[in-house]
């Protein structure tokens, strides 16, 4: 993906929301009458203190090959997990689990909802496609529109992004994202609802900078950490290769094989094994068997060092298995950031 969405304002919103659940809402006055007496009177009454948010990390690996340390070396520096980047991110879906909200995805997989129309000051990228002042695409993409604007969309929103949804009684339905700090109008045909019920206790974590992945389940009030491996993502290098966009995403699909096209063909080069879809044609898998190769391959060299993907977020193919059978579509969030 050309010049994707920067992460730190998803993290400083991360951050920013989870601060947000320590604080209590100042005293609001209330109104009350005194018996026999027809005035009314003001008096302050204590809001309840929420219980603070704890997010403890603890490390019980369900899987353990390849697994990589906190800090490792790499050539003649050394790479790391980010720990304070994830836990904002876990914060972020504690907040979440105590002030439940209604939920959505948005869906536009190979324009299959139909294509987004043109945004206010579109351009076109490296890759010569129509893109936001965001460096969204216009493909596979969802119009968003400002409250007072719904005739021409302000930008677009990437394809299996988590969004609440605040309102959905109307052709344009009434959402919130994520990444950004406000509301927008989204048509209904572009947003799919997800059950109330679910609380997210899976997450995946992708580091772009450190090439490297972790996942991670919320079991009896504590987060403990089930893997932490090398991963390579995207690259950017037009006309086909791109870089795993930043965001907050849902697993939305499983395939157990993806095939995928030989670069500019129509012919068939590959498939990637145990492939979970997040966002567009981004897959976390195995490691890629081109053809006419048929057996898997357990592991590649080049993971864990520099982007080479087409986006993809490429992994051991045992790993990929283990995501695949354990990370439930529609309840899964996948954290990219740099």
């Amino acid at each position: 993906m050309t010049e994707t969405m920067k992460t730190a304002p998803i993290l400083l919103w991360l951050c920013l929301s989870a601060l947000s659940c320590h604080t209590t809402n100042p005293e609001t006055p209330q109104e009350s009458v005194s018996p026999g007496q027809g005035t009314p009177t003001t008096e302050t009454t204590p809001e309840p203190v929420p219980a603070p948010i704890k997010t403890v990390i603890e490390k019980k690996l369900l899987y353990d090959r390849h697994t990589l340390a906190d800090t490792y070396p790499y050539k003649d520096t050394t790479r790391e997990f980010q720990w304070d980047k994830i836990r904002a991110g876990l914060r972020l879906l504690d907040s979440i689990r105590q002030k439940p909200s209604r939920w959505a995805i948005f869906q536009n997989y190979k324009n299959r909802n139909g294509e987004a129309p043109l945004v206010r000051n579109p351009h076109r990228n490296a890759y010569k496609r129509i893109a936001d002042s965001s460096g969204v695409e216009r493909y596979q993409s969802v119009p968003l529109y400002l409250p007072e604007d719904t005739l021409t969309a302000e930008r677009y929103g990437r394809d299996g992004s988590l969004v609440r949804l605040l309102d959905d009684g109307n052709r344009l339905f009434r959402i919130q994202t994520l990444y950004t700090n406000g509301e927008w109008l989204v048509p209904g045909k572009y947003v799919k609802p997800i059950a109330d019920s679910i609380t997210f206790t899976k997450a995946i974590f992708v580091d772009v900078t450190n090439q490297n992945i972790a996942t991670l389940e919320h079991v009896d009030s504590k987060w403990l950490v089930r893997s932490m491996n090398p991963a390579t993502t995207g690259q950017h290098r037009p006309p086909y290769a791109q870089e795993t966009p930043s965001g907050m995403f849902v697993i939305q699909e499983k395939k157990a094989k993806m095939i995928y096209l030989a670069d500019g063909s129509q012919k068939t080069g590959g498939f990637a094994p145990y492939a979970s879809r997040f966002t567009n044609g981004g897959y976390i898998h195995g490691v890629p068997v081109n053809v006419p190769h048929q057996s898997l391959i357990e592991y590649s060299p080049t993971l864990g060092t520099t982007p080479r993907s087409h986006m993809c977020v490429r992994n051991a193919t045992s790993h990929a298995k283990f995501v695949y059978d354990w990370a439930p579509a529609n309840a899964t969030i996948v954290f990219v950031f740099d």
